[in-house]
Order: C-alpha cells, then sequence, then structure tokens
C-alpha cells in the first residue's frame, strides 16, 4: 500500500514476461477484493495525449453560454450532451459541476423498441464551434478501449476464469466518457462536487488534471483522499462486476469535495461496460476465492441488476430528472408503480 491510501499497480508488467504478468494479476485481485480503488500507471497514455485532451476540455467549457446550451443534454433523449452547472443530482442532491457527455455514435432506436435501456442509443451532440473536440475524444477513447480490454483479460485470468472470459461476454461495449469541470466555490464548508455513489458498470479510468485532489474514496468507514497521480489513472470497478464476483470484487462509494474558489478542477472519467442487453454471468471462482465471498451489497434504495442497461439506465434516470421528466415520464412513472 502506498502512502497514497490507494495501491499503485504497473500495467506493463503484464508485457514483461510470465512472472511479472503474475505479480501484475496478484496484484489487481488484491486491491479490487480489498479496496475496489487503485492507481494504474504504464498505460501508454503519452503526455501529448493528456495536454491536448486538457486543452481540449480547457477551450469547450470557455465557450460562450450560448454554444454550451446549444447541445444542452435536455435537448437529448439519450442523456448525452452538456449539463450546466448544478443540472445532475447524486442521491437526490445537486451536483456542483459542469459536464458534457459522450457515448458510443449510435443511431436512435424507436421508444416502442424493446426495454425502456435502448433509450440511452443514439447521436452524440458535438459543439459546432470546438470541432477539434470529436477528435481528441476518439483518439482517447481509443486508446482507453485497449487499456480497459487488457485488465479485464488479467482480472479473468486473476479469478481463475479463461483469459477472454470478459470478451465473450461483453458484446459491444457501452462506453461514457464525461469531460467534468468542478468550478471553485467559496463557501465556509467542503461542498459536493459529486456526491457519495458507486458506478453502475464494470470498469472506470479516471484521469485528474495534474494537482488538482478533491477525490475521495471510502475505507473502512472513513472517507481518505486519492490525489492525482503523474502519469497515472484512477481504477475503480463497478456495480456489475461486483454482482459477477458475488462480492468478492467489491464496487466502493466516491465522492468529490469541490476545489475552493479561484481554483477549479478538470477530470474525465471512461466507463467501459458490456453492451446494454448484456448479462455478466456470475463467474465460478476457484475454492480458495470462493471461500472469500461476500456476497452483493444488499441496498433497496439502490439495487444491482444483472442485465448492464437497467442499471445503466436506473443511474441515468435518477442523475438527469429533468431529461427524465421531458423524454421518459412513462417509464417514470412505471417505475413509481412498481
Amino acid at each position: 500500500m502506498s502512502a497514497l491510501n490507494l495501491p499503485i499497480l504497473d500495467l506493463s508488467l503484464l508485457d514483461q514476461g510470465p512472472e511479472a504478468a503474475s505479480r501484475f494479476r496478484d496484484e489487481l485481485r488484491a486491491a479490487t477484493h480489498d479496496v475496489g480503488f487503485f492507481y494504474l500507471t504504464g498505460t501508454g497514455v503519452t503526455p501529448d495525449l493528456e495536454a491536448r485532451l486538457l486543452q481540449a476540455a480547457h477551450d469547450f467549457f470557455a465557450l460562450p453560454e450560448a454554444d454550451k446550451l446549444a447541445i444542452e443534454n435536455v435537448t437529448s433523449p439519450h442523456f448525452r450532451g452538456y449539463t450546466r452547472v448544478g443540472g445532475e443530482r447524486t442521491q437526490g442532491r445537486v451536483d456542483w459541476r459542469e459536464q458534457i457527455d459522450i457515448g458510443p455514435e449510435r443511431e436512435a432506436i424507436p421508444d416502442a423498441d424493446g426495454p425502456g435501456y435502448n433509450r440511452l442509443v443514439g447521436p452524440n451532440l458535438w459543439p459546432a464551434a470546438q470541432p477539434e473536440l470529436k477528435d481528441v475524444v476518439t483518439e482517447w477513447h481509443d486508446h482507453l478501449t485497449g487499456v480497459a480490454r487488457k485488465l479485464l483479460r488479467a482480472w479473468a485470468l486473476a479469478l481463475g476464469a479463461e483469459e477472454q472470459y470478459f470478451d465473450r461476454h461483453f458484446g459491444d461495449p457501452q462506453t461514457l466518457i464525461k469531460i467534468v469541470r468542478y468550478p471553485g466555490k467559496d463557501d465556509p464548508t467542503p461542498q459536493q462536487g459529486v456526491g457519495a455513489h458507486k458506478d453502475s458498470g464494470v470498469l472506470t479510468l479516471l484521469w485528474v488534471e495534474p494537482g488538482k485532489g478533491g477525490l475521495q474514496v471510502e475505507r473502512d468507514g472513513e472517507w481518505v483522499d486519492a490525489p492525482p497521480v503523474p502519469g497515472a489513472f484512477v481504477v475503480n470497478i463497478g456495480e456489475l462486476l461486483e454482482y459477477a464476483t458475488q462480492g468478492y470484487l467489491t464496487a466502493t462509494n466516491h465522492r468529490v469535495i469541490s476545489p475552493t474558489f479561484p481554483d477549479e478542477r478538470i477530470s474525465v472519467p471512461f466507463f467501459f461496460n458490456p453492451a446494454l442487453d448484456a448479462r455478466l454471468p456470475i463467474i465460478e471462482l476457484p475454492e480458495e476465492l470462493a471461500s472469500e465471498v461476500r456476497g452483493v451489497t444488499d441496498d433497496p434504495t439502490n439495487p444491482i441488476h444483472a442485465t448492464y442497461g437497467e442499471n445503466a439506465l436506473k443511474s441515468r434516470l435518477r442523475a438527469h430528472p429533468d431529461v427524465a421528466e421531458r423524454w421518459h415520464a412513462d417509464l417514470l412513472a412505471a417505475r413509481a408503480a412498481s
């Protein structure tokens, strides 16, 4: 364990021979069984790509308000586009941040076709005033998709499954990139940048602007800081991986405290999840691991669904009530009646 409260793992060990690869898998299994969070170095993301992404983020949030609101997410039934400060909620409380949400670029599915989570499928909203944003986000997405697949193959082996286990059950991944700005607050007490929550999917790779703290992870009932490490991502697992391992791996609560004015903070989480209709089967763990299974977290206010689309829809309807009320009143009514 590092002095940073979270373990640091080096992905490049997987390419340094069988012994180093085995050591990485052991460290990966231990980190996500014990903590659910870790730092990841050795991803091959270059300083140049990081710098271009950060500049693109600053350029987007510096656009005139009219340009950002032209792609506001309330105009998208698929929860894509720009969310103004205060436009997202966690556990019913307002998050003090603005962001743009970017998912897979696909044609919308008619509402009448299939389950409610099909409404998450659709086109992105890109700012006309910043065409270069799409290029850098696409490059970021493609590189991190490769990192995520490599991690999942290592996890499969670490859990006693065959290496392609997750590849076979994922289908066409449902990714999500959020580019987030946390503006500074001058209140005397810490403010909710984003409230305590667990991610609803499988895997999150979080890039944080260098030198900017605020992320906290819950460990043994206490909140501990997880400051950015140069050249590293903060990685955590989501509820679906906890479900697939029946609690051997754990999804962990985390939150962000707003910076103090006039400071601000940019972060870019990348969520790598299965196809919306995918159900990750429960992994048959080896006996020595199965003896340490803790069971899936039982929270009646936040049920964990086996189908990823149900988990994702649950999360989006809660986080963006204005989008839900405008486009999906029937889904809200059905959930209220159930």
